[in-house]
């Protein structure tokens, strides 16, 4: 069955040269989830396309799908691109690696695709990259079904109390603890994180302790490319 869609809101999340000419383009849109399509031509220098079809563009596109890969047959500009710089870039390229790894193909999710544009307009605009990120980390896990309960004990379901100490754990959930240990918190931060309360340095450096630990669970232990590089931009200024 050949399905048609068109002027469809979407974001360009990856693409890669195919054939000659050509790209395969991976997409997040506003109804039809996560998509990959064959953009025809759009390396050529005579492509109208090329121009438009980068990332962090708002776009209105159509295009035809027969199997998974499907075929671009037209794309316009939704409004101005988000022009991201410096380290707002790399956060742009670690949010597009997180939806391409958790996000399923052809699922529907108009709530993914709200909070994509939500934090691609965020990190254009905010000097706070770190709280914007935790937030979109932990929405995406909540749409995605992996809500962080962090409010209560997942043992006595009692609510958590602002001076004990709680584990967090990816089969469990937070249990009251005595031990030490990288994913271990003291209540009144586990209670200020579930309130996206970034403010505070010290919420904000448990909250990237905690999201990095879980993000990397879900990621099956992948590394991703932007992390990696960034890493190394930061490893090379500090050398100089």
């Amino acid at each position: 069955m050949n399905t048609r869609i068109q002027y469809e809101p979407s974001w360009i999340l990856h693409s890669r040269p195919f054939k000659e000419t050509s790209k395969i383009i991976d997409f997040i849109t506003q109804d039809h989830g996560r998509i990959s399509l064959v953009a025809k031509g759009v390396r050529s220098r005579k492509s109208r396309l090329g121009g438009i079809l980068r990332s962090f563009m708002p776009l209105n596109i159509s295009w035809s799908m027969r199997s998974d890969l499907g075929t671009l047959i037209g794309a316009e500009n939704n409004g101005k691109a988000f022009t991201l710089n410096g380290d707002a870039f790399f956060s742009g390229c670690y949010i597009n690696e997180l939806i391409l790894n958790l996000v399923h193909r052809h699922d529907p999710s108009p709530e993914v695709f709200s909070i994509y544009s939500e934090i691609i307009r965020d990190l254009s605009l905010t000097n706070s990259l770190n709280s914007s990120l935790r937030y979109f980390e932990m929405e995406l896990l909540k749409l995605l079904g992996y809500a962080l309960s962090l409010d209560h004990d997942s043992k006595t379901l009692d609510p958590i109390s602002m001076d004990k100490y709680y584990e967090y754990r990816i089969d469990e959930g937070t249990v009251e603890t005595i031990k030490t240990g990288p994913m271990v918190f003291m209540g009144k931060h586990l209670i200020a994180i579930s309130k996206y309360e970034f403010d505070c340095p010290e919420v904000l450096q448990c909250a990237n302790r905690l999201l990095r630990y879980v993000m990397a669970y879900y990621l099956d232990g992948k590394a991703l490319k932007s992390r990696k590089v960034l890493k190394d931009i930061k490893e090379i200024e500090k050398n100089n």
